[in-house]
């Protein structure tokens, strides 16, 4: 299991280590999402889309929401992924 309790969803140790990249193209906004989880693979792809802070920053930006973009190729030591898995 994880090194702290789990979260209200039932995750494990999510918070804060580096921020997370994730597969969806970056759009400016909302409108047009996918609404059931899968892959926003429409807008501009040559940017990827970044969630949450890292050991880096400063803690108003250890939330989920916050976003940012980055080029599909940017490399970083705060910069990371997760893979989840289920514990059942």
């Amino acid at each position: 299991m994880g090194s702290f309790r789990p979260n209200a969803f039932g995750l494990y140790d999510v918070h804060g280590n580096v921020m997370e990249l994730v597969q969806d193209c970056w759009n400016e906004n909302y409108v047009g999402a996918p609404s059931d989880g899968r892959v926003w693979e429409t807008g501009d792809c040559s940017y990827r889309v970044v969630r949450g802070g890292s050991w880096f920053n400063f803690p108003g930006f250890l939330r989920s929401a916050i976003r940012f973009r980055y080029s599909a190729d940017f490399r970083s030591s705060d910069l990371g992924f997760r893979i989840a898995r289920n514990l059942d």
